[in-house]
C-alpha cells in the first residue's frame, strides 16, 4: 500500500512524499450516546483511510480523491470557504478549523486513498478528517495531542460539513488499539481498553442500503434529545444531557415527555447503562452476555429510537440464526449501512456465506461482508 501510494502521489504531484492513515471504526455498543455525553464501545478497525502529502512553494491546498478520482484547491491565504455539499468539505473543513485554531499551515499536495466502505456506517468521514488534519499538523511540524486533535475533527463535521456528530468516531480514529475496544465516557473522554477474546471474530454485514432521509433524521434525533432535556431539566436542575439520567428518574418524569421525546430518551438512558454492563461482561470474558446486551440495543434502536429498517432488521435476524454467533446489532447512524457480530472464529468463513446468501433471498442485494480485527488508531506510515 504505502509504495503504490507514493508512487501515485509523485506520478501526479512529483516530489518526495510523507504518509499518514487512520481507521475507520465499528460501534461495537452504545449507539446515538456519544452526542448525550453517555458511553460508548467503539472498535478501530483494519480499513483506513490513506493520505499522502508533499510541499509546494505556494499556499495552496491541492487535494486529490483517488476514490473519486476528484481534485479540489483551496488558497490558505483567502480562507473564506463555505460548504460545498461534496466529498472536499470533510478535508477542507478540518482546514477551517485548523487554522481558526491558531496553527499555521503551509501549501501542500495530498493524495488520498480510502479502504472504509463510503455510507456504510463505519466512519469514513472521521477516518478522513483525522488523516488529513494529522498529515497537515505533523506536515507543518506541529505535535498535537490526540484529544485535541478528535475535537478538532469533530468542530469541522459539527461546523463545516453540518452533521451534529458526536466526538467517538474521531476519538477511536485516533486511539484505537490492536486487539482492544474501547469503553469511552463521552463528555469526559476518559477511556478503558478492553480486550476482545482471541477466539472472536468482528464480523461487519454491509447491508448495501442508505436511505435518503439519514442524515435529515440522525439531526432531528439529536434535537429530540435537546428538547427532552430542557422538559426534564425544569423538574431535575442537575440534568444537563441524557447521560444524567437513570431509568427510574426517566419514569418518574415521563409525564413531562411527549411519546415520541420519551421513547427517544428511554433508548439512550437504557443504552448507556446497556454498555456499562457490556464493559464489565468483556471485562470478565463472558461474550454471550455481551451478545445478548447487543440484541436488546438493537430492538431499542428499532422500536424506541426508530433509526432502523427492513434491511438492516432482516441482516440481524438472518445472522442471529447462525452457528456461532454471539450477538448481532445495527451500528452506526441507522437506515440502512452496516450490523456488526460478534462471531465464534471458528464459525466466521460460513457465516459469511450463509449470512449473504440468506440476505440476498430475502432482500434480491448481494451485501459486503467484512471480518475486521481491532486495529491501531491514527499514524505516520
Amino acid at each position: 500500500m504505502s509504495d503504490d501510494l507514493q508512487d501515485k502521489f509523485n506520478k501526479r504531484f512529483g516530489g518526495a512524499s510523507g504518509l499518514y492513515r487512520a481507521p475507520g471504526r465499528v460501534n461495537l455498543i452504545g449507539e446515538h450516546t456519544d452526542y448525550n455525553d453517555g458511553y460508548v464501545m467503539p472498535v478501530a478497525i483494519d480499513f483506513s483511510c490513506w493520505v499522502a502529502i508533499g510541499p509546494r512553494d505556494d499556499r495552496t491546498l491541492a487535494i486529490y480523491s483517488e476514490d473519486l478520482d476528484d481534485l479540489v484547491e483551496v488558497n490558505l491565504a483567502s480562507p473564506d470557504w463555505h460548504p460545498s455539499r461534496s466529498w472536499s468539505d470533510y478535508p477542507i473543513g478540518v482546514v477551517a478549523v485548523l487554522q481558526r485554531a491558531g496553527y499555521s499551515l503551509g501549501g501542500a499536495n495530498l493524495y488520498i486513498r480510502s479502504e472504509v466502505p463510503l455510507g456504510a456506517g463505519l466512519s469514513s468521514s472521521a477516518a478522513l478528517e483525522v488523516s488529513v488534519a494529522y498529515a497537515l499538523l505533523r506536515f507543518s511540524g506541529y505535535d498535537i495531542e490526540l484529544v485535541e486533535l478528535a475535537r478538532l475533527c469533530q468542530r469541522a463535521e459539527n461546523e463545516f460539513v453540518g452533521a451534529r456528530c458526536g466526538v467517538m468516531d474521531q476519538f477511536a480514529a485516533c486511539h484505537g488499539q490492536r486487539g482492544k475496544a474501547l469503553m469511552l465516557d463521552c463528555r469526559s473522554l476518559e477511556y478503558r481498553a478492553l480486550v476482545i477474546p482471541d477466539n472472536v471474530a468482528l464480523v461487519v454485514c454491509n447491508t448495501k442500503v442508505k436511505h435518503e432521509l439519514a442524515s435529515s433524521e440522525y439531526n432531528l434525533r439529536r434535537t429530540e434529545c435537546e428538547e427532552a432535556v430542557w422538559l426534564l431539566a425544569e423538574a431535575l436542575p442537575r440534568v444537563r444531557a441524557l447521560r444524567d439520567l437513570d431509568s427510574r428518574e426517566l419514569e418518574q418524569h415521563r409525564d413531562r415527555l411527549t411519546p415520541t421525546l420519551y421513547r427517544r430518551a428511554r433508548h439512550v438512558v437504557t443504552e448507556n447503562e446497556r454498555v456499562q454492563s457490556a464493559s464489565v461482561a468483556l471485562e470478565h470474558g463472558n461474550v454471550d452476555s455481551f451478545g445478548e446486551l447487543m440484541r436488546a440495543s438493537h430492538r431499542s434502536l428499532r422500536d424506541d429510537y426508530q433509526v432502523s429498517c427492513r434491511e438492516l432488521d432482516v441482516m440481524v435476524e438472518i445472522a442471529d440464526r447462525q452457528r456461532g454467533v454471539y450477538g448481532s446489532r445495527m451500528t452506526g447512524g441507522g437506515f440502512g449501512g452496516c450490523t456488526i457480530h460478534l462471531v465464534d472464529v471458528e464459525h466466521g468463513t460460513e457465516f459469511q456465506s450463509r449470512v449473504a446468501k440468506a440476505y440476498h433471498a430475502a432482500t434480491g442485494r448481494d451485501p459486503d461482508i467484512y471480518l475486521c480485527r481491532a486495529s491501531e488508531g491514527v499514524r505516520a506510515v
